[in-house]
């Protein structure tokens, strides 16, 4: 396994930990959550794909650090894995935050 492809399900599992255990939101349960996360990823696919397009691609992955699995006009899998930690920890912190703030109220 890949350093890239490590870091990505490190994230992936502290993320879902942080969200589920310490700030104990469960925003993945949510609807909002996968809405953002269905509207992250489809910009994703396509300013991803463009930057990594194996025919001439802006970004070059090296090979030995990630699964080597692509999809959607060639990205590399773990970058949406990337994209799902950061959906999860935003929405967590932000509505952690806000249930703070009706707290205090």
């Amino acid at each position: 396994m890949g350093e890239y492809t490590a870091l990505v399900l490190a994230f992936v599992v502290a993320a879902i930990a942080f969200d589920l255990f310490i700030a104990r939101t469960r925003v993945i349960r949510t609807a909002a959550f996968w809405v953002s996360l269905c509207i992250m990823w489809a910009f994703q696919v396509l300013i991803d794909g463009w930057l990594t397009k194996q025919s001439s691609p802006i970004v070059i992955y090296n090979e030995s650090e990630f699964s080597g699995r692509r999809i959607f006009f060639d990205s590399p899998v773990e970058d949406f894995g990337f994209a799902l930690a950061m959906i999860v920890l935003t929405l967590s912190v932000w509505e952690r935050f806000a249930q703070r703030q009706g707290e205090r109220s």
